[in-house]
């Protein structure tokens, strides 16, 4: 039997779905409504995450994509219902601008420390890439019954990148915005500046009670949000926010430039 999941409950309606065994420790999350359920991202796409989905609900699935990065859109290819930022949709359409041999390297650049479920091959490995998506814009509301998300474009990370914040809940899903590990902002499509930004735009929503990152650790302080702020305005301060400066080091997390 694979094991290549591990399914993690936040609450009676909302679960991560995490692939430990991968050295990204990818994190997608289900949330489930009335009417229908989201699932925040799709992983790796090493395994096939719509069964793990299958287990816990029979509700429609919406796929609501942070950014159109390999570790978070793998599973896209097993769901027919998927949502991305405006600004990331060409990534989606016509696929990532690098080569496909430069993703398969990156994905098993480390051993998994998990058995890969049976049939995977790195050989066979592609993208995901299709043109049947719906758009989202900042400040959308996703209402899936009992359960209204809002959408908040957090650029940096990539040009669409999207934070999704349930308000009633107090639930903050970050993507690769905020967690701990390693903060990206060197690849070419990254932009520190903006980045910073966007930092401070989610600094400023209320009643965060749980972030739940991309990434990494599961359970983060709600303080990491005021960290990574304060650590980007040094950067500035310093007159350092451009790619190229470095791996800055801080409690918890880095960020990369």
């Amino acid at each position: 039997m694979d094991n290549w999941f591990t399914i993690e409950k936040i609450d009676d309606t909302t679960f991560a779905i995490s692939e430990y065994g991968h050295w990204e420790r990818v994190h997608s999350y289900l949330l489930l409504g009335t009417k229908s359920a989201i699932l925040i991202d799709t992983g790796l796409g090493i395994g096939n995450i719509k069964k793990e989905v299958d287990k816990l609900t029979s509700l429609p699935v919406k796929v609501i994509t942070t950014h159109v990065h390999w570790d978070h859109i793998g599973g896209h290819k097993f769901f027919g219902d998927i949502y991305v930022h405006e600004n990331d949709a060409e990534w989606l359409n016509n696929g990532l601008p690098m080569p496909i041999d430069a993703i398969r390297n990156s994905i098993v650049k480390e051993p998994f420390s998990k058995r890969a479920p049976k049939g995977f091959d790195i050989r066979y490995y592609t993208v995901y890439k299709g043109e049947s998506i719906g758009i989202l814009k900042d400040n959308d509301i996703i209402d899936i019954g009992s359960r209204k998300i809002r959408v908040w474009h957090t650029p940096g990370h990539s040009p669409g990148h999207i934070c999704l914040f349930e308000e009633e809940k107090g639930y903050l899903y970050t993507g690769d915005l905020i967690y701990l590990g390693t903060l990206y902002a060197f690849y070419p499509s990254t932009n520190p500046v903006q980045f910073k930004k966007s930092i401070e735009k989610i600094s400023h929503l209320n009643n965060i009670k749980k972030v739940l990152p991309g990434h990494n650790e599961l359970n983060i302080s709600n303080d990491i949000i005021k960290k990574v702020q304060c650590a980007f305005d040094l950067i500035e301060k310093n007159n350092l926010l451009q790619q190229g400066s470095g791996v800055f080091e801080f409690e918890g997390f880095n960020i990369q430039l």
